[in-house]
């Protein structure tokens, strides 16, 4: 049960984003108050940040997605001293890169438009033909490529788990309560949120509360009044061992078929979208091994011969809290109910975008606007607009 009546920040949602929003708004000085999270699971069995890739990169689109990753690279390879701890460990950035891959003359001229703002950021995006692709990887087909892009430089894979551990130990060792319960229900005052009803019984009192609910974003919004275009998704991940040794790491590449695959230690990890891609009951987890049969491995096998002999080890489900808008982040408050800040919709980005949008959303909470980098672009106001901030180039 809650330790108090009321608290100043109640948080919807204790995994990734959630803790580390808690984190952040307790490490400000200038915050005094107290933050209660509220989790329904906290084994984080079915979270995204469970059951995530752990993947960053900084080929986005718009600059404010390139922006929140190039920070996430930093916070990581700075890890240790963010958190101010001696037992913190060092996480370790494994930078093999993203390619993108572009059949067409229309793809191709986004990831060259893409490259030069990405450069102009600091990125270090550069665009390959499939010639200097086929050097640099001989285990690609490329025969119907036009180009690629790739950055070798903080894009790849991250200790997520470690991360996200790390903001949920450190935000309790400051006093940031968590407890297992689910939210029924907000009473409401003036416009704004003034309690949050538990399944347990109690109401507690708050002066800001976030969502950071993930695949069930959408329920809490409706429950203040307010429409969320996110839904889960249901996202196929494979682990699979290629018979034949590749001696390189491969980059995570996104085929033009949206089969994705990138190295795991020794073996591979693949994933993809179902095709139709409907929503999905938040509960549903089932593997529908035929997307593998015939869709993921005919792809991975076709551009990469090698994969036409593999062993797959593992296979699970996961859910993007899916923005049906453009697949971006929503975060900050409404104009109708200013105290509800919404982190939600991330799209499958969450692990990597987690320590700006914590940092940012803490500086609303404590400062009444964003400081350290302007997150506005993705902000709440463009979902009352219907005007989409467009990603050209999604996973």
């Amino acid at each position: 049960m809650p330790q108090h009546s009321s608290y100043d920040v109640v948080i919807v949602g204790g995994a990734m984003i959630g803790s580390s929003v808690a984190w952040w708004t307790m490490r400000d000085p200038d915050f005094k108050g107290r933050i209660l999270v509220i989790e329904r699971d906290p084994t984080y069995a079915q979270a995204a940040s469970s059951l995530s890739h752990s993947s960053i990169r900084q080929q986005f689109g718009s600059e404010v997605n390139v922006l929140v990753s190039r920070f996430a690279a930093e916070f990581i390879h700075n890890f240790r001293d963010w958190m101010q701890d001696p037992e913190a460990p060092a996480i370790r950035l494994q930078s093999f890169g993203y390619l993108y891959l572009a059949d067409n003359p229309a793809f191709a001229e986004v990831l060259r438009d893409n490259a030069v703002m990405q450069n102009r950021l600091g990125a270090a995006t550069r665009i390959l033909g499939p010639d200097e692709i086929k050097a640099e990887w001989p285990w690609f087909e490329v025969g119907d490529i036009l180009c690629g892009s790739h950055n070798a430089v903080d894009e790849g894979y991250f200790d997520g788990t470690s991360v996200f551990d790390w903001f949920r130990r450190k935000a309790r060792q400051m006093g940031v309560e968590y407890i297992q319960d689910e939210v029924t229900g907000f009473d409401m005052a003036n416009g704004r949120v003034t309690g949050v009803r538990l399944a347990s019984g109690p109401t507690v009192g708050t002066g800001t509360v976030v969502n950071a609910s993930g695949t069930r974003g959408s329920r809490m919004a409706r429950m203040v009044g307010l429409d969320l275009p996110v839904e889960p998704r249901k996202r196929y991940s494979v682990l699979f061992a290629c018979a034949e040794p590749i001696t390189k790491d491969l980059p995570l590449t996104i085929d033009p078929t949206g089969v994705h695959f990138r190295p795991d230690g020794a073996n591979f990890l693949a994933g993809c979208s179902p095709d139709p891609d409907p929503a999905a009951d938040p509960e549903d987890f089932h593997m529908d091994h035929a997307i593998w049969e015939e869709h993921i491995w005919p792809h991975l096998a076709a551009r990469v011969p090698a994969f036409e002999r593999l062993k797959v080890l593992h296979t699970w489900v996961g859910q993007y809290d899916y923005n049906t808008l453009d697949q971006n982040a929503v975060l900050g408050p409404s104009p109708e109910v200013p105290n509800f800040l919404f982190a939600n919709g991330f799209s499958g980005h969450g692990f990597q975008q987690a320590p700006a949008v914590g940092r940012g959303l803490a500086e609303l909470i404590v400062h009444g606007a964003y400081r350290s980098l302007d997150l506005s672009p993705l902000g709440y106001d463009r979902v009352l607009r219907r005007e989409p901030l467009r990603e050209r180039a999604i996973i």
